[in-house]
């Protein structure tokens, strides 16, 4: 009954043009009411509707790509591209993007280091891409802006939610990640097998489809509101109607389903093993691709459904194809139990459903239609259709699809292992990673390339590719920062706890930085806003720490080293050479520090943690001078100097410890070593420091604002938009959790200093959604700064 409501779908047009699978779709913007279709045969093809016809006609094929091309998405219009771009993925790890009136790509986007099978664009000319190498990657225009890692196998699809800054992943890890401005923010787990698709139903709700063969809706707050069954195997691919929340599926069980009010209304049987993909027209028509290279559209409206003749037509080719029994899709047969034709005089009780009768030795398959009140035959249950050799996704390992997975036992009683191999791989290649990560003895290298080869002969590659890359993952990769346990560190000070002496006691206030300076909170602006001058960013020179009392430093240093062990304990001697040390770098006397102070310095940081902090400050201290710099910051050392430092932010370390190394590391970027150093670490400096956002010192805080501000100093000078992207990422990040305002003034200086004179990143930060992010802080009246340059920074975006 649910099916004649909006009427049934039946076929619109069969479009042949393709040489193999089809295996991506999506409707274009411009010519309105076309699509786009890609496929194993290395070309993607732009279709338009023909006029008067039902039909479409094929604008012009693309080619760039060296390998299959599995995925493709519009990207909306933008003043250079009126009419949009479009973009592709392919099996050679590239994205080609193409105007939509030239067959050769625009420019290529290169980056992933194996397949890229989905794509989906957002607001401001962003896009994001999915690969067989776990990751996921956000590009802008040509660049490569940030990188999402953290799942464990192959990412099958992806989406931008239109909330800006969030994104999401399906894995075969059977996985969904949620990440806002680069990082995971939640993982939905349910689905039982690798996740094929997504869809976005709202601001807060998305489906997604897997190989369990289940399809299930989610609230982007974690909760699973609804599983639907129907397809008895892998669903590949999902789509959403326009302005409603009914969608259709395709599958591995040859079907095209179509879900109505959370039931599957109407299914189509195609005479194809693997229905690839689909996508919903303007128009709700429904556009699919399969492995048989056709592309078939389906329409409810009457005056768009195809002839008498071509559905007929179409219904005899679907009768001619042959099921194989192994796919499970019609339950267990038993072929001597079936009934004969008579069963098919009894009417259908539901839509799609089928019924195997035996008509003289033969097994055939029927489906019912309610819009028909008929039985249509669906196929002949053949004993096997060779369909997975024909369709590469029949061999599933590890979520990745291969050509061939073989089974091998290296000796009788031991385990099996599988190998999973594509035509176009060396087998020696194959065979020597195989052995390397199931640890099996490399002796067998010459019998198992022989093996590969003996059973892959006949097998032709599509592809002469000579880049033989790795199929395995490397799953277990460690990446910092993906999951970040928030740490559980005491609210007390743990400076007062022992003597008077409490580092940066005073360091709510931070000296003035030369000339009219926001940094010195003299409420000195009174003027309007939109009449004021940005005296905030961009920011030319690095904000360093430089309260310091130095007779209290070495007061606690020499208390505390009373009680350091005899390995540890500095002598008389060593002390005074610090003294001096101090001196030197406070400005108080004229020496230059010399490489015999440096040594005891860098004696005295290896102290246990318990009591190493009034080291930590003469080093925050002493780096700001051109010497010690270059000593601890150029060619030599260098590395072990951050590795050192880096140790200290633990966020299970003492907060004394991580806020003076968080001091040291600002300070490092006073000279043009340090600058240098600090901008080569950027990336481990960065993923380390911002583990301390999760504690509540308002100090840290303001010291890892203080980073974020020097790097983004840089980064303004270096014009590198990678490291502005992952810049902008910590600040969103650090962001959400700051209360302290001179934090936050230090964060939207950095922002402000980060997107000056820089379109890209503009864009980027929009796309991220900082703009919401900061937008409460405009509305601050004490201190006024924050207010002020918020402004400025929000006129920007």
């Amino acid at each position: 009954a649910m099916a004649s409501e909006g009427g049934a779908y039946r076929l619109r047009c069969s479009l042949v043009g393709h040489g193999q699978d089809v295996r991506g779709l999506t409707r274009s913007l411009f010519p309105q009411g076309g699509f786009v279709s890609v496929s194993r045969d290395r070309t993607a093809r732009l279709w338009t509707p023909d006029g008067p016809n039902r039909g479409f006609t094929e604008m012009h094929c693309m080619n760039g790509h060296s390998n299959f091309v599995s995925c493709v998405c519009i990207i909306p219009p933008s003043d250079l591209y009126p009419r949009g771009l479009i973009a592709t993925g392919g099996n050679d790890h590239n994205i080609c993007i193409f105007t939509v009136d030239s067959p050769t790509p625009l420019y290529t986007l290169k980056g992933h280091k194996n397949t890229v099978c989905s794509l989906s664009s957002g607001k401001f000319g962003t896009l994001l891409s999915g690969s067989w190498d776990t990751t996921a990657k956000v590009w802008l225009n040509d660049r490569c802006m940030m990188t999402l890692q953290g799942h464990t196998a192959a990412i099958w699809a992806v989406k931008i939610l239109p909330e800006q800054g969030l994104m999401l992943t399906g894995s075969a890890d059977k996985t969904i990640k949620l990440w806002k401005a680069g990082r995971c923010e939640r993982t939905f787990t349910g689905h039982e097998d690798c996740v094929r698709g997504l869809a976005i139903l709202s601001d807060t709700e998305f489906l997604s489809c897997a190989n369990d063969a289940s399809v299930r809706r989610w609230q982007i707050s974690g909760e699973c509101l609804q599983v639907y069954y129907g397809h008895t195997n892998y669903i590949y691919s999902i789509s959403v109607f326009p302005h409603c929340k009914d969608f259709v599926t395709t599958g591995e069980d040859r079907s095209l389903r179509i879900w109505k009010q959370g039931e599957c209304a109407q299914t189509i049987r195609l005479p194809a093993q693997s229905v690839w993909c689909c996508c919903v027209l303007d128009n709700g028509d429904i556009v699919v691709g399969a492995s048989d290279g056709i592309i078939r559209v389906f329409t409810e409206s009457l005056e768009r459904t195809a002839s008498a003749e071509e559905i007929q037509a179409f219904e005899n080719e679907l009768s001619q194809s042959s099921i194989d029994p192994k796919t499970g899709d019609l339950g267990d047969i038993n072929a001597e139990d079936l009934p004969g034709r008579e069963h098919l005089k009894d009417p259908g009780t539901r839509d799609g459903q089928t019924r195997l009768i035996k008509d003289d030795g033969k097994v055939e398959a029927y489906q019912w239609s309610v819009s028909e009140g008929r039985w249509i035959k669906i196929g002949d249950v053949v004993g096997s259709s060779g369909a997975t050799q024909q369709t590469s996704g029949k061999v599933l390992f590890e979520g990745k699809e291969y050509d061939n997975v073989f089974t091998i036992d290296v000796n009788e009683n031991g385990p099996s292992y599988k190998l999973p191999y594509n035509v176009t791989d060396d087998p020696w290649l194959t065979a020597y990673n195989f052995l390397q990560k199931n640890d099996l003895n490399p002796m067998f290298l010459d019998q198992v390339a022989k093996f590969i080869m003996d059973n892959t002969k006949g097998q032709t590659p599509l592809s002469t590719s000579s880049q033989f890359s790795d199929p395995f993952t490397g799953a277990g990769r460690y990446v910092p920062g993906s999951s970040s346990g928030s740490s559980t560190m005491p609210a007390a000070d743990p400076f007062t706890g022992a003597g008077r002496y409490v580092p940066g006691s005073a360091s709510n206030t931070v000296t003035p930085v030369g000339g009219v300076d926001p940094y010195t909170g003299m409420g000195a602006y009174q003027s309007a806003a939109s009449k004021a001058e940005n005296i905030y960013f961009p920011k030319k020179d690095a904000v360093t720490f430089d309260q310091a009392n130095p007779m209290q430093i070495l007061g606690k240093l020499k208390e505390l080293n009373c009680s350091a062990t005899e390995e540890h304990k500095l002598t008389e001697d060593d002390l005074i050479i610090l003294e001096k040390l101090l001196s030197a770098t406070c400005n108080t006397s004229a020496e230059t520090p010399t490489a015999q102070q440096i040594q005891t310095l860098w004696r005295a940081i290896h102290w246990p943690e318990d009591i190493v902090f009034p080291a930590l400050d003469i080093l925050r201290l002493s780096v700001r001078h051109p010497t010690v710099n270059e000593n601890f910051c150029s060619e030599k050392d260098h590395v072990q100097f951050i590795i050192h430092l880096l140790k200290f932010l633990n966020p299970k370390g003492k907060q004394a410890n991580q806020l003076l190394a968080l001091r040291a590391l600002c300070n490092c970027f006073v000279s043009q070593a340090g600058q240098k150093l600090m901008m080569e670490q950027r990336d481990e400096i960065m993923t380390q420091a911002i583990e301390m956002r999760s504690g509540s010192n308002k100090n840290i805080h303001i010291a890892l604002a203080t980073l974020t501000l020097n790097y983004a100093v840089c980064l303004h000078k270096d014009n590198n938009i990678e490291g502005k992207a992952q810049c902008l990422s910590v600040i969103s990040t650090i962001m959400e959790v700051v209360q302290d305002l001179e934090a936050v003034f230090r964060l939207l200086v950095a922002l402000g200093t980060l997107i000056s004179d820089d379109t890209n990143a503009v864009q980027l930060a929009k796309s991220l959604g900082v703009d919401s992010q900061i937008k409460k802080y405009a509305s601050v009246s004490e201190p006024a700064k924050v207010k002020e340059c918020c402004r400025f920074v929000l006129n920007l975006l």
